[in-house]
């Protein structure tokens, strides 16, 4: 299969908009997919439903950044072997990845669906939403292997430079559980609502599967499996798989937090998460196509291109979170009346984001860094960025405020702390690594040459 784009000998504006637009898209259409499930449900069936989802999201969270971080893994190997024209290490890597792929989805759900209580008596989860919380999280289960799969897939995809598809795999899936939600959850309650969202992941991953065999854009055959590469997934994947998943783990502590405050400060964090996708998920675009651009330079040995990348992406980046933030924090409260009509709820929606505020461009800066530390190969680095700020800043800092005074406001300080702190670390540890490969390459040109 062709790479539909030169990262490295196009126009660099041209080539990191063809990548990172239909990422956006595609990423605000999931957005679009999970503000149905908040909207049915918070209208429908109330604060208490829309708190169980809340007490719920932290799970779904970390299911999805395992699955996206560990395919996305597979992006930085793939990227990398094509970007040096290596077509046969490019094919096995295609072939053991997915079969790496299905068995560990598969393992997760076991694990996850024997785990369920505890883990939700280890998030606070108040008694009154107990229930609800455990049979959704026990349905969305059964579709977690579509959702990895559906990664799986469109990560291959962006290896080859190609994002648009997913754009359109998405408006398939968002419009089908728009459609499904507010029918299952009439018969079947708060349950239908994860049954809805099963039943449109497994078909969005369908319809991916047969354009897949449509277009033969890549050979599977089993006689590629090559089992040398699985350590390699490993190597690259679990760190990319826990960088993605430290936000959730946080949000999931914060949650718990969160939860001693009431049903209402609850329900609050839940649409506060559900605004801040409009304003993490562009960073999170930028993250995932510098992940595979970069991984092309990288391989071409292009550094004065990767390093024009991460120019344009900041500038860029920067301009439009300005302007999303200050759209979301101006329209906070009405924007929470839409989720559930709650005047406690709004309120403490409208302080988070006044408080939290700048720190949205500072997220998008980050993830700028962090998806190139990626690409260069060196997730374990982008780790222990989050690691920093998430665990060892936000997390401690939010259990100290929060019980020292300032209360639940005290909470909100700290995720703006970490954000400026992320930034900082960030943008130091990239432009090291930056320098540190291109000083190494050019040793090895010169001893060659010598």
């Amino acid at each position: 299969m062709k790479t539909k784009i030169d990262f490295i000998k196009g126009n660099t504006k041209h080539c990191l908009a063809a990548m990172v637009l239909p990422l956006m898209a595609a990423m605000f259409l999931n957005m679009a997919y999970n503000l149905v499930d908040s909207l049915w449900i918070g209208n429908l069936l109330g604060e208490t439903a829309y708190a169980a989802l809340t007490n719920s999201t932290p799970i779904i969270l970390i299911l999805s950044s395992v699955a996206m971080g560990a395919t996305n893994g597979v992006t930085i190997l793939l990227s990398q072997a094509i970007g040096a024209g290596y077509q046969e290490k490019t094919d096995q890597l295609i072939v053991t990845s997915l079969v790496t792929a299905i068995i560990f989805s598969l393992g997760v759900t076991v694990l996850a669906e024997a785990a369920l209580k505890p883990i939700l008596v280890f998030l606070n989860t108040p008694d009154e939403v107990m229930q609800l919380a455990r049979q959704y999280l026990s349905i969305y289960l059964l579709g977690y292997l579509a959702v990895y799969l559906y990664c799986y897939f469109t990560a291959v995809l962006r290896s080859f430079g190609n994002s648009v598809f997913q754009v359109a795999a998405m408006l398939i899936c968002t419009l089908l559980n728009a459609a499904l939600d507010p029918l299952f959850i009439h018969f079947m309650g708060f349950n239908g609502a994860a049954v809805a969202t099963v039943l449109s992941q497994t078909l969005c991953l369908i319809f991916m599967l047969l354009y897949l065999y449509k277009k033969q854009l890549f050979n599977l055959h089993l006689s590629l499996f090559n089992k040398k590469f699985i350590p390699l997934f490993i190597i690259k994947g679990v760190p990319s798989a826990f960088q993605q998943s430290i936000p959730a783990i946080s949000t999931g502590f914060l949650t718990s937090l969160v939860a001693g405050y009431g049903i209402s400060a609850l329900a609050a964090y839940g649409i506060t998460g559900k605004l801040e996708t409009i304003l993490f998920y562009p960073a999170m675009a930028l993250n995932m196509a510098l992940t595979s651009i970069i991984g092309q330079c990288a391989g071409g040995k292009r550094y004065d291109r990767a390093k024009e990348y991460i120019k344009v992406s900041l500038i860029y980046g920067s301009v439009v979170l300005a302007v999303l933030s200050v759209c979301v924090i101006c329209f906070s409260r009405p924007l929470s009346h839409l989720f559930v009509d709650s005047e406690p709820a709004a309120d403490i929606v409208g302080i988070y984001f006044k408080i939290v505020g700048i720190g949205y461009v500072l997220n998008t800066i980050t993830n700028c860094f962090l998806g190139s530390l990626n690409g260069m190969g060196r997730p374990a680095k982008s780790l222990l960025c989050m690691i920093l700020y998430y665990i060892i800043i936000r997390m401690p800092l939010a259990w100290i405020l929060s019980h020292y005074n300032a209360g639940i406001n005290g909470i909100w300080t700290a995720v703006l702390i970490s954000h400026i702190i992320a930034a900082a670390a960030a943008a130091v540890m990239a432009n090291r690594e930056l320098f540190k490969q291109k000083q190494a390459d050019t040793a090895s040109i010169q001893s060659t040459v010598q």
